[in-house]
């Protein structure tokens, strides 16, 4: 039975970190809300959120449906499907330091938000624009340098020797990073000028999975969403670092 996909149709959002995961696994699933047959699409997943399934109601989405098994939240979805899909260490301490790493990128993500929302999610952009100039300016002198220099780190102390951040082979980790790095160069691309030579192995990991056969194809096709300004990365040019 195929995976079963929630997110809001029409933006990457986090919802891309697990799509980046089913993607190089070659699993099947469906991205349900972009799919408009009974039985799916936007209100399948709202009636979900309303109604739960099996006593399980995610808070939000992105959550996956594996048969029976609700699952709910980025990085307890990753947690749960890195195993399945040959994307995690095969012994428990390293699944754990993945899942701490996962954890700490959600965090990251959820800084990023912060940059244009940083009041309320209930507000438009336009309404604090003068708080978002403030927040970002922040985020950029100061969180970018902290969490990439952090993930930088952890990569070159692999004790494994690979160019991954954890284990010996690809993990969701490093997926989830490749994507942070898109993020950032999107919304932030003068902030992100020159960033390859701040963290080459960062860069490295960035370039390898984009040249993955199964992340390439993905990327060139259309299921891969364009970022946009309704997601988490947005590129508002008066956020940015002068060019």
């Amino acid at each position: 039975m195929a995976y079963q996909l929630y997110y809001w149709n029409g933006i990457q959002g986090r919802g891309e970190f697990v799509r980046l995961a089913l993607e190089e696994a070659g699993a099947d699933y469906v991205d349900v809300t972009r799919h408009d047959q009974p039985g799916l699409g936007t209100d399948a997943m709202l009636e979900i959120l309303d109604k739960g399934l099996n006593s399980t109601i995610p808070f939000a989405p992105p959550f996956l449906q594996d048969g029976d098994l609700m699952v709910s939240h980025v990085a307890n979805i990753l947690f749960y499907l890195g195993p399945k899909l040959g994307l995690a260490p095969s012994d428990e301490g390293p699944r754990h330091v993945a899942n701490g790493l996962q954890l700490t990128i959600t965090d990251f993500v959820c800084e990023v938000h912060d940059t244009h929302h940083p009041i309320s999610t209930g507000l438009y952009y336009e309404d604090q624009k003068a708080e978002a100039k403030a927040r970002s300016t922040a985020f950029i002198d100061d969180r970018i340098p902290k969490y990439l220099g952090y993930f930088e780190r952890m990569l070159k102390q692999n004790p494994s020797g690979a160019k991954h951040i954890v284990g010996s082979e690809l993990s969701y980790v490093d997926l989830s990073l490749f994507q942070v790095i898109e993020g950032l160069c999107y919304a932030f691309p003068n902030a992100m000028k020159g960033y390859q030579h701040r963290y080459h192995a960062l860069a490295d990991l960035h370039a390898a999975v984009r040249e993955r056969p199964r992340i390439a194809a993905y990327l060139a096709s259309p299921r891969r969403l364009a970022f946009n300004e309704d997601g988490i990365f947005r590129h508002y040019p008066e956020l940015d670092a002068a060019s």
